[in-house]
């Protein structure tokens, strides 16, 4: 069942995305060559503490993975792009780091990842960080009242193919709301004018995640950790967007994206 929120029930669900998307710009800063994955783990989880919200990955145990999850933060290495489990690993010069995270403030949940690279930067690690933020930004740009949900799978599809990229279509955005998973499913692939009609109150989970050179996927033996199948670099971005009357919402803009997250999105990217 797709629940519909009033503008009011957006507007609560802005406030936690404004939390998410700030602690995000902040961890990616605490995330540096030397750094434990567990230290940015507890930091996370100090932030969240203060700010009194609730972890939406605590506790969670899906069909899938070894549950519960006991931690704040997904944090995906190299060539683990979902799902990644925090565990005792120190980040190395040239480590491509995926971090995703959900949060409910008040019974309202917002969810947002983002890729960086830690040190020196391998330009192809770049690009392919670069095309996951192109196909948001298409997909959001699609995202659009009066459309259809496979225009918002369609964008994130035609990014990857022009970056040269495939798209695995197991795991994909999800609607979103008072809890992180909700109908309908968001898909990485799809047909442009199909699916369902996009309206006023529809709030979804948009998250285009590439491999980079391939689009198959294998899961480590801790049940959770998802890596692309012949081990080549992955990123992963993220957003959680509300469709308005005016236009698409983004919830979850961070303070680095210099983007007022009030504001609907209207300008389609281009990728190069």
């Amino acid at each position: 069942m797709i629940e519909l929120k009033s503008a009011e029930e957006i507007g609560r669900m802005a406030v936690t995305g404004q939390f998410v998307g700030e602690l995000l710009a902040e961890l990616s800063e605490v995330a540096a060559v030397g750094v434990n994955l567990m230290d940015i783990e507890h930091h996370a989880r100090r932030r969240i503490a203060e700010r009194g919200a609730e972890s939406c990955y605590w506790d969670y145990a899906p069909s899938f993975g070894r549950g519960p999850f006991r931690n704040v933060l997904c944090l995906s290495v190299n060539d683990a792009v979902l799902h990644g489990l925090p565990h005792d690993y120190v980040l190395r010069d040239g480590d491509l780091l995926s971090i995703d995270m959900a949060v409910g403030i008040d019974g309202w949940v917002a969810d947002s990842a983002l890729s960086v690279v830690v040190g020196t930067p391998d330009p192809a690690d770049l690009r392919l960080i670069e095309a996951t933020e192109v196909a948001l930004e298409a997909a959001i740009t699609a995202a659009a009242p009066g459309g259809r949900l496979g225009d918002v799978s369609a964008a994130i599809a035609e990014v990857a193919e022009s970056y040269g990229y495939g798209v695995n279509g197991e795991f994909g955005g999800h609607g979103i709301g008072r809890t992180m998973h909700e109908a309908p499913h968001v898909a990485n692939k799809g047909r442009a004018h199909r699916g369902l009609r996009l309206v006023p109150g529809l709030t979804i989970a948009i998250e285009p995640w590439f491999c980079r050179s391939t689009d198959k996927i294998r899961y480590d033996k801790d049940g959770w950790t998802i890596r692309s199948a012949d081990g080549s670099r992955t990123a992963h971005s993220e957003h959680t967007v509300a469709i308005t009357a005016t236009g698409p919402q983004v919830l979850t803009r961070r303070p680095t994206d210099g983007a007022d997250p009030a504001a609907p999105t209207r300008k389609p990217p281009t990728a190069s």
